[in-house]
């Protein structure tokens, strides 16, 4: 039979009315009931937080990173159960769900040494003018108060870890929401953090729905929202609270950038492989999978057939089949619109060369050619496993494809030619420039965020954690310098 699972209202489980199925995207089978928490409890959580917060903030630093290293440790212990939950209610091939879990580890890891290491305080001497004379500043960062971390479906572990540790590791307290079509991962981090002795209060997890939230966006006693998400959501959000510090991580259409210089039979195949791996891993569903694949003329017909064949030798299947690339999309209305959106490009003259075939909530790999610029699937995200490819002349067209976009979250740039990788870091007009590999590579200690639409802010613990916090300057008088 099917557990329920308990919500975590601050530091403790509780159980509230209602509750919700959640179902495998694959089969349709219950993976889990959720109870739902009622509006007094919910309430209750962002009370708690409220009063809590300048115990937390005086947390001693031992405490907090503890608490954090303990659940990265419990994380490794219970790696596999996580995985295969994780796999079951997002979809996700368990392959991937495995490394989903091992970046989880290392954001909690990082946080407590980040922890360990925060707000030590910067001096800075003042007599260098007359009137400063016996003065010495001391700035430190102290929270700006209870955060409101909003996770999406598609890293239902890593993407919550990612509101929470950095939180917990700068003493400041977080109503977590984690996506309602893949909560269980995020609650199993309440867990482990209940077994830790983090003041009660602190966190909570709350699995409420999406049309409950505007009450929690426009809450005062939250004033930070770390949201990840869709940008129509994300800038909804900031628009109805224009006072608050929001932290929107976006979305994209990733760009490839396959230049001339790549030209061996090596380089290609590298290409290939990285550019059909990551347009397909998670089902496309990740906010810097590779979109759009934009190739210089003087090795487009070299490397377009290995794309082709790298893109179809994905295996596609069930994803509890370690052998499984890719799986089902999130839901089967998510694989209906890339399907449409496919549809619309093939209509205005794109050229199918692989995939374009749904099966339920699965969404063959897909390659296109010759789209024009004016399709959905050109100006949008897909969030699927579909990308594009576009032939262009040099770098300086390559680069100008590239930021043909209202998106500019991370892009990938193929070449050997150091200079070209500084002059594509000037260029290209992005959060991140991977040089030599896709779009899709993300250290979870480095600062991560877009440009233009693709959001505003950065995460990466470290800098959330600045993002949590504000400085405030001591100035010390009468001192004998």
């Amino acid at each position: 039979m099917t557990s329920t699972h308990a919500f975590w209202l601050a530091g403790r489980q509780a159980t509230g009315e209602d509750t919700f199925d959640v179902t495998s995207p694959w089969d349709g089978r219950l993976v889990g009931k959720v109870t739902v928490p009622t509006d007094a409890q919910v309430e209750e959580a962002v009370a708690a937080a409220y009063a809590v917060r300048d115990e937390f903030a005086a947390t001693p630093a031992h405490v907090r990173a503890a608490a954090l290293d303990h659940v990265s440790r419990r994380l490794v212990e219970r790696t596999e159960e996580i995985a295969q939950l994780i796999s079951a209610e997002n979809g996700k091939p368990i392959k991937w769900a495995r490394g989903e879990v091992g970046r989880a580890v290392s954001v909690f890891r990082f946080a407590a040494e980040e922890a360990r290491r925060f707000n030590g305080g910067e001096a800075q001497r003042l007599d260098t003018d007359a009137g400063g004379q016996g003065r010495l500043a001391l700035t430190r960062r102290f929270p700006k108060g209870v955060v409101l971390g909003i996770a999406p479906f598609n890293f239902p572990l890593n993407l919550c870890a990612h509101k929470i540790a950095p939180a917990i590791a700068a003493g400041v307290p977080i109503i977590l929401k984690p996506a309602p079509a893949t909560p269980l991962s995020g609650l199993i981090i309440g867990d482990l953090l209940a077994e830790t002795e983090l003041p009660a209060g602190s966190w909570s997890i709350l699995p409420v729905a999406n049309d409950h939230m505007p009450a929690l966006v426009q809450d005062e006693r939250l004033p930070v929202i770390s949201f990840t998400g869709s940008e129509k959501v994300g800038y909804a959000i900031m628009d109805s609270v224009p006072r608050k510090h929001c932290t929107l991580e976006l979305g994209g259409n990733g760009a490839a950038v396959v230049l001339g210089d790549y030209s061996s039979d090596a380089d290609l195949d590298w290409a290939a492989t990285r550019i059909a791996t990551f347009s397909n891993y998670q089902g496309g569903q990740s906010c810097i999978s590779v979109q759009r694949v934009i190739v210089d003329a003087a090795v487009y017909d070299r490397l377009l057939p290995r794309i082709v064949a790298a893109v179809e030798a994905q295996v596609t299947g069930d994803p509890s089949d370690p052998k499984t690339d890719v799986g089902p999309l999130v839901s089967e209305a998510a694989a209906q619109r890339v399907e449409s959106w496919v549809q619309e490009a093939v209509d205005a003259g794109a050229t199918l060369l692989t995939g374009g075939k749904r099966d339920g909530a699965s969404y063959a790999p897909t390659v296109l050619t010759d789209v024009p610029a004016d399709t959905t699937i050109s100006c949008e995200e897909v969030f699927g496993p579909v990308l594009t490819v576009t032939k262009v002349d040099g770098e300086a067209a390559a680069f100008a494809a590239a930021n043909d976009s209202k998106y500019g979250l991370q892009a990938g740039v193929f070449t050997h030619d150091v200079q070209v990788a500084f002059r594509a870091h000037r260029a290209l007009e992005v959060g991140g420039v991977v040089i030599g590999d896709v779009p899709s590579y993300r250290a979870d200690q480095m600062p991560y965020g877009g440009a233009k639409q693709s959001g505003v802010g950065r995460e990466g613990v470290k800098f959330a954690m600045d993002d949590y916090t504000y400085e405030r300057v001591l100035v010390l008088t009468g001192l004998a310098l």
